[in-house]
C-alpha cells in the first residue's frame, strides 16, 4: 500500500475549518469503542484536543518530507511511553481517526482517499511503535526530577532548577513534558533553558497563565525538595553545528528559554559568531532574566543583548513589538535565525524575515504553547 500525500492533504484541508468538532467527535468515538482508554487521559480534554490536532496537522503537511517526519514521529513514539501507550492502542486510535475523517470529509470521501489515510496512518503508527520499542529498556518512560531551586522572578514567572535522578540526554533548544503530583496525567511542555551541564541540572522558565493547572502549580505551590516527572526531550530546533554564520535570536517572553540554551551551547562550542538576541516583553518587569543575560554578554564579547518593551510608554530603551523591531536593523539575510515565543509573534517575525531575504531554511522556529 503506497502513500499518497496529495489525497491525504486534500481531504484534511476539508476538516481543518471544523477542527474543534472533529477532535471532539474523535475522542467521543475512541472512548465509546474503547472505554478502558479514558483513564489514560486527563480529566479536562481541551488542551489534549488542541495537541491532537496540532500533531495531526504537522504529520499531514510533512508527508512529503519523510526524514523530518520520521524524526518527529520517533520523538512522539518515545514520548507516548509515559502515558502507558502500547502497540495495541494504535489500532483503536486508527479506527477512531478513520471514522472521524470519513464523517467530516464525507462530501469527497471515496475508496482512494480511505486507502491513502490507511497507508499514511499505518506508516506513522509503525514508526512510533518501533521507536517506542527500541527506546524501551534503554531509557525510562519518564524521569523523576527534584526541585533544587525555585526563584520567583515576577508575580507570574518563576525559574525552576531541577536535578533528574538519572541523566536526561537532550539537545539545546528542546523541551520536556512536565507532570506535577497535584495534577496526575496532566502533562504540559516547557523548554529547557540551558545547554547540558556536567551536574545534570536543568532550568525551566515558567509563566503562569489563566486556567493553567500545571504552570500555576509550578509557580504557586512547588517548593524546593518536591519531585516532578519529566517526559523524554522533544523538539527539532537545535543549533547549526557546522554553520559559520552570525546568529540572530528573537525571544518573546518565556520563549527565551530554548534560545538561551542554544546561545550557551554556541558559546561553549568555541565558535565566535556575532550573536544578536532581541528579548521582548510587555513591561520591563517581565524581562525576568535580564540580569543573567547581561552577565553572559559581559563574558562573551560577541553577544549583544537588546531588551525590547512593547507595552510601557515610559520605558527609555528600545520600544515596540518584536517583528517590527527586527526590521529596524540591517538585513539579517546572512544570519542563522532562531525565533521562539507566542504564535502571533513567531509567525509575523518569520514572515517579515522572509520578505527581507532570509531563506526559510535558515529560520529555526518554536512556538510557546499556552503552558510552556
Amino acid at each position: 500500500m503506497s502513500l499518497n500525500p496529495r489525497l491525504v492533504k486534500e481531504s484534511f484541508s476539508v476538516i481543518e475549518p471544523v477542527a474543534d468538532k472533529a477532535t471532539a467527535y474523535f475522542y467521543g468515538r475512541l472512548f465509546a469503542e474503547s472505554p478502558h482508554l479514558r483513564g489514560m487521559f486527563p480529566p479536562a480534554m481541551d488542551v489534549q484536543r488542541d495537541r491532537l490536532f496540532s500533531a495531526l496537522t504537522r504529520i499531514v503537511w510533512s508527508l512529503d518530507s519523510p526524514d523530518s517526519l520520521a524524526a518527529y514521529l520517533g520523538q512522539l513514539g518515545r514520548d507516548h511511553r509515559k502515558y502507558g501507550v502500547i502497540a495495541e492502542h494504535y489500532t483503536a486510535v486508527g479506527n477512531a481517526l478513520l471514522a472521524t475523517i470519513r464523517r467530516f470529509a464525507a462530501e469527497i470521501w471515496n475508496h482512494e482517499i480511505e486507502a491513502a489515510w490507511v497507508a499514511a496512518y499505518t506508516a506513522a503508527a509503525n514508526l512510533m511503535i518501533e521507536s517506542a520499542e527500541s527506546d524501551s529498556g534503554v531509557s525510562p518512560a519518564w524521569w523523576p526530577a527534584e526541585v533544587i531551586d525555585h526563584e520567583l522572578r515576577h508575580r507570574d514567572i518563576a525559574v525552576l532548577t531541577l536535578r533528574p535522578v538519572e541523566r536526561l540526554p537532550y539537545t539545546p533548544g528542546q523541551y520536556v513534558n512536565v507532570q506535577t503530583a497535584r495534577w496526575p496525567r496532566v502533562w504540559r511542555t516547557f523548554s529547557i533553558a540551558n545547554a547540558p551541564r556536567a551536574d545534570n541540572t536543568l532550568r525551566l522558565h515558567v509563566r503562569s497563565v489563566p486556567g493553567g493547572w500545571v504552570s500555576t502549580t509550578l509557580i504557586r505551590h512547588t517548593r524546593i525538595g518536591d519531585t516532578l516527572l519529566l517526559g523524554p526531550p522533544m523538539g527539532t530546533m537545535a543549533p547549526c553545528e557546522s554553520s559559520l554564520r552570525d546568529v540572530l535570536c528573537v525571544a518573546g517572553g518565556t520563549g527565551l528559554a530554548p534560545l538561551k540554551a542554544i546561545i550557551e551551547h554556541i558559546i561553549a562550542s568555541g565558535r565566535r559568531p556575532n550573536i544578536h538576541l532581541l528579548y521582548g516583553a510587555r513591561t520591563v518587569e517581565e524581562l525576568y532574566d535580564l540580569p543573567d543575560l547581561i552577565r553572559m554578554e559581559s563574558s562573551f564579547p560577541w553577544l549583544r543583548v537588546l531588551p525590547v518593551v512593547s507595552g510601557q510608554p515610559g520605558y527609555d530603551g528600545m520600544r515596540g513589538h518584536l517583528p517590527e523591531v527586527v526590521q529596524r536593523f540591517h538585513s539579517w539575510a546572512e544570519h542563522d535565525v532562531y525565533v521562539c515565543g507566542p504564535p502571533g509573534m513567531v509567525n509575523e517575525t518569520v514572515r517579515r524575515l522572509q520578505i527581507d531575504g532570509v531563506p526559510l531554511s535558515r529560520i529555526h522556529r518554536d512556538i510557546v504553547q499556552a503552558e510552556r
